[in-house]
């Protein structure tokens, strides 16, 4: 039941996200695709009621210390010291989701996201793609 409800919901945030985008600047930049985010997440762990109480929580600080180096380094430019907090920051929550999560899911969780961030780039390049009026140049 509720895989067909999450299956639901990232259909209809798929094909909402235009609308989404248009109503999601006034929320906090970057809402519905965090929403998107975390559906594909929760998806592809299978996340029992149990572990989802205790990951989310865990999830949400970790999210926000990423969002946070992406802040603080974005206007240094320097891509290795990004990196590096990146990292950092990953080794820090690893052991943190290791309380929640088994190992498994864990490592599932640190692929989902390396996944979802492909997914939005792909979806990026095709819709920059589509605008390119006579496909490019």
């Amino acid at each position: 039941m509720i895989k067909k409800i999450l299956s639901v919901l990232i259909l209809l945030g798929w094909f909402a996200l235009p609308g989404l985008a248009q109503a999601g600047r006034q929320q906090r930049p970057g809402a519905a695709l965090e929403a998107m985010k975390i559906a594909f997440i929760t998806k592809r762990l299978d996340l029992t009621p149990e572990e989802a109480e205790r990951f989310w929580p865990i999830y949400n600080r970790y999210a926000a210390e990423v969002r946070q180096a992406y802040i603080v380094y974005r206007d240094r430019q320097n891509e290795i010291e990004l990196d590096e907090a990146l990292l950092t920051i990953r080794k820090k929550y690893n052991s943190e989701f290791l309380k929640a999560l088994a190992p498994e899911k864990v490592n599932q969780f640190f692929r989902a996201e390396k996944d979802f961030a492909g997914f939005v780039q792909k979806e990026m390049q095709r819709r920059q793609m589509q605008r390119r009026p006579f496909g490019g140049r």
